[in-house]
């Protein structure tokens, strides 16, 4: 049989929802080029069956680049001297949840590095005025915290949490964030699902040390969790990390990621990576079309988002209003609606 006809019986499998094995997914990762349009199709399909067309709004607010954490890839690592702090006080993440409101996003990330300033009584507080205010869906993407923490969110009035792994090679994820460890990091994300929460995770891909059996591992982890969400975004190296300069900029290694967990995952909620548009200017748009359903523009203010600097060349820059003017002509241009929706997972 060719290499053709073994990736059509393949994407064939998957998409009337037959199980992939760790080698059939390593067979998709390294399929030749010429049949990669496939691949991106399959997953579109199973996209437009099992999500629908609209596309899902989250704002943004990155309310603090504090982080104790000193992750080899990150640039707000707490290592990095370089870099100028910056805490947005209560009274600024409301009126930019404010914003977030008037632009008839419906769906609010509250995103900082790992900050213990934020005590788990002020995280509480800020959920439930910002609930009691603005009236929005509420995401956390703060970090790991006890389950006692993430009880006390849910019940303040937080409806999802995203916390990315990364990796789940157990050698991978100790090199590339010293001092932490895997099994609570996934003990985290089984908590969050227990709970409740619409639990978000994630990889990156193209990490120095990372092989396509990692990833094949990655991506049946996100199967075997039943995450809510899924962020596959490509490494892209800080200059002032140890892994400066290291290149990366094969966009469609993390597309086929993507799709991968389209088609393994079948309706959790896909979004197209501000790190995508930032490796190649029709990133989001590929990804949307090769199995992403998701769009999270940036709302934090211009003098605080220049200093939220994860990795260099943002491109989500702009007032609110022309960011989410710019999407929907992005979403236009491929036929594709913006939801006005929270976008729960089909189900929860």
């Amino acid at each position: 049989m060719s290499t053709s006809d073994r990736i059509e019986k393949l994407l064939l499998k998957a998409e009337i929802g037959k199980s992939l094995s760790r080698a059939e997914i390593i067979d998709l990762l390294k399929m030749p080029g010429d049949c990669v349009q496939d691949l991106f199709n399959t997953a579109d399909h199973i996209r437009q069956r099992e999500v629908g067309d609209e596309i899902f709004l989250r704002g943004i607010i990155e309310f603090s680049n504090h982080c104790e954490r000193n992750c080899l890839y990150c640039g707000l690592r707490k290592s990095n001297s370089k870099l100028n702090r910056y805490r947005m006080t209560d009274d600024e993440i409301i009126n930019t949840a404010q914003e977030i409101k008037k632009s008839r996003v419906p769906t609010l990330v509250l995103q900082s590095g790992e900050d213990s300033f934020y005590s788990t009584d002020r995280i509480c507080r800020l959920i439930e005025q910002t609930r009691n205010e603005t009236g929005l869906i509420i995401t956390l993407s703060i970090g790991e915290r006890s389950a006692a923490d993430f009880q006390l969110f849910l019940q303040a009035g937080a409806d999802r949490y995203l916390l990315k792994q990364e990796t789940v090679s157990p050698g991978l994820y100790k090199y590339l964030r010293p001092g932490c460890q895997l099994d609570k990091r996934i003990q985290c994300l089984r908590s969050l699902k227990l709970m409740g929460f619409e639990t978000g995770i994630g990889n990156m891909v193209g990490l120095p040390g990372q092989t396509l059996e990692i990833l094949a591992d990655d991506l049946l982890f996100m199967k075997q969790l039943n995450a809510d969400m899924l962020g596959i975004g490509p490494f892209i190296a800080h200059p002032d990390t140890p892994f400066a300069g290291i290149e990366n900029d094969d966009i469609e290694l993390t597309l086929r990621v993507l799709a991968i967990a389209r088609i393994l995952t079948r309706n959790t909620n896909i979004p197209a990576t501000t790190a995508l548009a930032t490796l190649h200017p029709q990133g989001r748009i590929l990804a949307l079309q090769a199995g992403a359903n998701v769009v999270m523009p940036d709302f934090t203010p211009e003098n605080y988002k220049i200093h939220y600097e994860i990795y260099p060349g943002r491109t989500d820059v702009g007032s609110a209003a022309e960011i989410i003017s710019n999407l929907e002509k992005d979403f236009q241009s491929i036929d594709r609606t913006r939801s006005y929706s929270p976008g729960n997972r089909p189900g929860k």
